[in-house]
């Protein structure tokens, strides 16, 4: 005879905990250490920072790819992060799919608008 203690759990979502837990801390990583490559330039760039200074800073094709990986590392984040509040507050499942796509197309359309501003497409 099986005894039931307490109700039965309702499991939202494919148990991507440590998956998700892991890559907010590696992008969250990636993303600081970008922001210190940038303050160092700054720091070292001589002279008051104007547009030209600023713009010189990202000239680079290095400095381009660090900082789309960035933006990628970003989007990342973001995705995991919003994914996240979808799976846990939105229990319509046809809402959170409609908002699922939604974040999906605007992060993909920031990447893209991100390679057309790094490498004026």
């Amino acid at each position: 005879m099986s005894v039931n203690y307490g109700s039965k759990r309702t499991v939202v979502g494919a148990h991507y905990g440590l998956r998700d837990w892991l890559s907010q801390r590696v992008t969250g990583g990636l993303m600081a250490l970008f922001t210190l490559v940038v303050l160092a330039q700054v720091i070292f760039t001589a002279g008051p920072i104007g547009y030209d200074k600023w713009a010189g800073i990202f000239a680079a094709q290095w400095m381009k790819v660090l900082t789309f990986s960035m933006i990628v590392a970003l989007l990342w984040h973001a995705w995991v992060g919003v994914r996240d509040i979808w799976m846990d507050y939105v229990k319509p499942v046809g809402l959170r799919l409609a908002l699922d796509i939604f974040t999906i197309v605007w992060l993909v359309g920031c990447a893209g608008w991100a390679i057309q501003v790094l490498w004026r497409l």
